[in-house]
């Protein structure tokens, strides 16, 4: 059975940094690209960082860029979000998604981790 597991939210003051983990299991990591989404209380889930499975290309979505960087490890299975200069606009469930790279139709969804930015 496919499985994602988020680690790493918490509460964080604004300008503080938080890493986020997930640890993938049940399917083969290394034949999915990998996303991180997020989402605040009374909005939409949205894109936040993806990586490809083979060459790690990355993309952001335009307000975390240069702020937020996501990394795999295939031998490890795990896909991390390293998080800087947080914003409380940054406050959100964040998900880790797997996306198999030949087909976007089988996806797999992690349960979510809180993160909180708050003075």
């Amino acid at each position: 059975e496919a499985q994602l597991v988020e680690s790493g939210g918490g509460l964080v003051q604004p300008g503080g940094s938080l890493t986020l983990y997930c640890e993938a299991s049940g399917f083969t990591f290394s034949n999915c690209d990998m996303f991180w989404y997020r989402q605040a209380p009374g909005k939409e889930r949205e894109m936040v960082a993806s990586i490809s499975n083979i060459g790690g290309r990355t993309n952001y979505k335009d307000s975390v860029k240069g702020r937020f960087a996501i990394s795999r490890d295939n031998a490890q299975n795990t896909v991390s979000l390293q998080m800087n200069t947080l914003k409380p606009e940054d406050t959100a469930v964040y998900y880790c998604n797997a996306k198999l790279a030949r087909n976007y139709r089988y996806s797999f969804w992690g349960s979510g981790t809180q993160v909180t930015v708050s003075s």
